[in-house]
C-alpha cells in the first residue's frame, strides 16, 4: 500500500511544479551600451569611464557609431563578399635565395596611385610595414641585388591621395599613451626575434589592390583600406637583405591585413600560402582549405590567442616515434628553417642520426650541428620525420635536410633543424614546403593538405 501513496505524491508534486512554472514570469530590463545607467554599472564593476569615449546621445558621433555597428553586423549576417582575394598583380609568392633571407615574398600595391613593393610574408608578426620618408632603410637599388630586375619602391602617404594620418588616439595606437598630444600621428616601433631587428616610423591608413577569384568566378579588383607602417628606420636584418621592401604581418592582432579584410566582410577570417620546393608558391586571403586537410588547433599564450602556435604530441623519425617528445611551436612563414626546444632537438638529431647512412661531417661557413658528407652519385636514404598533432592528425616533413653544394655538384647535406632558446619551438617555412597551409582563423586551427599550389577550378592571376 505505501508504494501507490508514495506514487501518488510524486504526481501530485509533479503538477503542483509545471502549475508554478507555467504562472512564473521572467524579465529583465535592457540598457542601452551609452547610457547613463549602462555607465553606472560599468563603474560598479571596474570599468573605467574616464578612459572610454562616450558620445553625447544625439549627437553626429552618436549615431555615426550606431550606423557603423549596424553596418558590421550586415556584413556578418551577409557572409563574406568573396570567394578568395590575393595582390592584384597575382596569388604567385617566390623566394629569392641568400639575397634576400631565403623568405617568400609577393608584389603588393599600396596608395592612389599605387606603387607596387615586394613584401616578405610573416605570419609570425602582425603589422604590415614598407619602407617610407626613409631615413634607414635597406638598398632599393636594383644594382644591389643579384636577383631583381627592377627597382624596389619608397612609400610616401603624401603622395598617395587615399592615405589617412592614424592619430595617438586610434584605439589601435599601441604607443598612444606615450604621446604627448592624442591628435599626433601615431608613431610605432617594433622588435622582431632576431637579434637587433626593428622597424619604426609612424602608422598611417592606406588602401591595398586586390583582385577576387573563386570558382567560375571573373577576376575583379578590390580597394581594401588596411592600417600600414610608414617604415623611416629599420636596423639589423632589415638592413641586410632580410625584408628590404617591407615585411606583411599576417598574425592574428586586430592591425594585421587579414584581420581587416575579414571585419570588412570581404572574406572569410582565413588564408592560405603554399610553397613549392622550386621556390614558388602562391597567397589567398578567404581561403579555408579542402575538407579533407588534417587539421590542429591553435593553442592561447598567457591566455590568449595572440598568434599561431600549436601543439605536436610526437615526433617520429623513420619508424621510431619518440617518447616524451611533444612540444608547443609558433608557425611563422618569416623564419626560413625549424627551431625545436632543445631536448626535443637533441632527441631527434640523435635519432636521426643513428638511422642516416653517412659519416658525420662539419662545413665551413655552416652552423648546423649535424651535417654528413655524400656526393651525388651516393645520395643515401634520408630518414622520414613526421610531427603528430591531437587526434592523431600527421604533418609528414617532406624534405628534412638541405643540400650543400660544391663545384662537384653536392658535397653533403646538414639536418634543417636547430635548437631553439626557449621552451616553444618554430616551425618554419622549410618544414611547410610542398604544403597547402590554412590559417585559419575563424576556427582557430591550421589546415594543411599536399599540394603543387595549382588549385583547379579557381580563377587566378
Amino acid at each position: 500500500m505505501e508504494a501507490p501513496f508514495l506514487l501518488l505524491i510524486l504526481v501530485m508534486s509533479s503538477l503542483l511544479v509545471q502549475n508554478t512554472v507555467e504562472l512564473a514570469t521572467f524579465s529583465s530590463r535592457l540598457i542601452h551600451r551609452f547610457s547613463k545607467e549602462y555607465k553606472e554599472v560599468s563603474v560598479s564593476r571596474g570599468g573605467d569611464v574616464n578612459g572610454t569615449w562616450w558620445p553625447e546621445k544625439k549627437s553626429k558621433e552618436y549615431y555615426q557609431i550606431l550606423v557603423s555597428s549596424d553596418l558590421k553586423r550586415q556584413k556578418l549576417k551577409l557572409g563574406p563578399h568573396y570567394q578568395l582575394l590575393f595582390p592584384s598583380q597575382g596569388s604567385k609568392t617566390m623566394s629569392l635565395g641568400n639575397d634576400f633571407g631565403w623568405l617568400h615574398y609577393t608584389w603588393i600595391d599600396i596608395g592612389t596611385p599605387h606603387v607596387s613593393f615586394m613584401v616578405a610574408l610573416d605570419s609570425g608578426s602582425d603589422l604590415f610595414w614598407v619602407p617610407c620618408d626613409c631615413v634607414q632603410c635597406a638598398p632599393l637599388s636594383a644594382s644591389h641585388y643579384s636577383s631583381l630586375d627592377r627597382d624596389l619602391s619608397e612609400y610616401s602617404p603624401s603622395q598617395s591621395s587615399t592615405s589617412k594620418q592614424l592619430s595617438c588616439s586610434h584605439r589601435l595606437c599601441d604607443m598612444g599613451p606615450n604621446c604627448k598630444n592624442p591628435k599626433q600621428s601615431c608613431p610605432y616601433s617594433i622588435n622582431y626575434y632576431t637579434e637587433s631587428t626593428s622597424s619604426s616610423g609612424l602608422l598611417v591608413e592606406d588602401i591595398i589592390h586586390l583582385a577576387s577569384g573563386g570558382d567560375d568566378t571573373l577576376n575583379t579588383s578590390v580597394k581594401a583600406p588596411v592600417i600600414i607602417g610608414c617604415g623611416m628606420k629599420q636596423s639589423g636584418g632589415y638592413l641586410d637583405g632580410v625584408a628590404p621592401d617591407g615585411l606583411l604581418g599576417l598574425g592574428l592582432q586586430e592591425i594585421s591585413v587579414p584581420s581587416f579584410l575579414a571585419q570588412a566582410g570581404l572574406i572569410q577570417n582565413s588564408f592560405s600560402m603554399c610553397f613549392n620546393e622550386d621556390d614558388s608558391g602562391r597567397i589567398f586571403f578567404g581561403d579555408q582549405g579542402p575538407a579533407t586537410q588534417q587539421s590542429a588547433p591553435f593553442l592561447k599564450l598567457n591566455g590568449n590567442y595572440t598568434t599561431y602556435i600549436v601543439g605536436v604530441e610526437v615526433c617520429c623519425v623513420g619508424t621510431s616515434c619518440l617518447k616524451q617528445s611533444s612540444f608547443s611551436a609558433l608557425v611563422d612563414s618569416g623564419t626560413s628553417f625549424t627551431f625545436l626546444p632543445d631536448d626535443v632537438f637533441e632527441m631527434i638529431a640523435e635519432e636521426f642520426d643513428t638511422q642516416v647512412n653517412a659519416s658525420r661531417s662539419s662545413f665551413e661557413g655552416y652552423s648546423w650541428k649535424y651535417c654528413y658528407k655524400t656526393s651525388s652519385q651516393d645520395l643515401p636514404k634520408i630518414p622520414s620525420l613526421r610531427l603528430i598533432f591531437p587526434q592523431n592528425n600527421s604533418f609528414m616533413v617532406q624534405n628534412p635536410v638541405f643540400m650543400i653544394y660544391g663545384i662537384q655538384g653536392v658535397i653533403g647535406f646538414c639536418l634543417a633543424i636547430q635548437p631553439a632558446d626557449g621552451d616553444i619551438g618554430t616551425i618554419g617555412q622549410n618544414f611547410m614546403m610542398g604544403y597547402r597551409v590554412v590559417f585559419d582563423r575563424e576556427n582557430l586551427k591550421l589546415g594543411w593538405s599536399r599540394s603543387n599550389c595549382e588549385f583547379p577550378g579557381i580563377s587566378y592571376v
